[in-house]
């Protein structure tokens, strides 16, 4: 009986490996397909920012954000996209864009 439970076990997170080991190797794939730099995919994947990186690459790397702030102005949009809650109206993570691209960043869990 005893063993029987131990090879469960062992098969068990055998196809957890497995499993995990498949999806990862198809969102690569799905990345590569959609970007075609593996570079940005493997920085994707990482969750790496980088100044220039679009709105749908932050997505892909984070998902969507819990907030957005916006600003319209003459000459230029500006946004900041919220990430990570850690209380009322506070969050350890903010991506910051101009005109749909990232400028910057600030991530106080670093």
């Amino acid at each position: 009986m005893e063993l029987n439970l131990i090879a469960l076990i062992v098969v068990g997170v055998g196809a957890w490996v497995f499993i995990s080991f498949y999806l990862k190797k198809k969102r690569q794939q799905a990345l590569f397909k959609k970007y075609g730099d593996m570079q940005i995919v493997n920085m994707i994947m990482k969750q790496i920012f980088w100044q220039g990186e679009t709105p749908e690459q932050i997505k892909d790397s984070l998902g969507e954000p819990i907030d957005i702030e916006q600003k319209v102005m003459k000459r230029k949009t500006t946004e900041v996209w919220k990430y990570r809650s850690i209380g009322k109206g506070r969050y350890s993570l903010r991506i910051m864009f101009e005109n749909g691209t990232v400028v910057g960043w600030e991530n106080k869990s670093s």
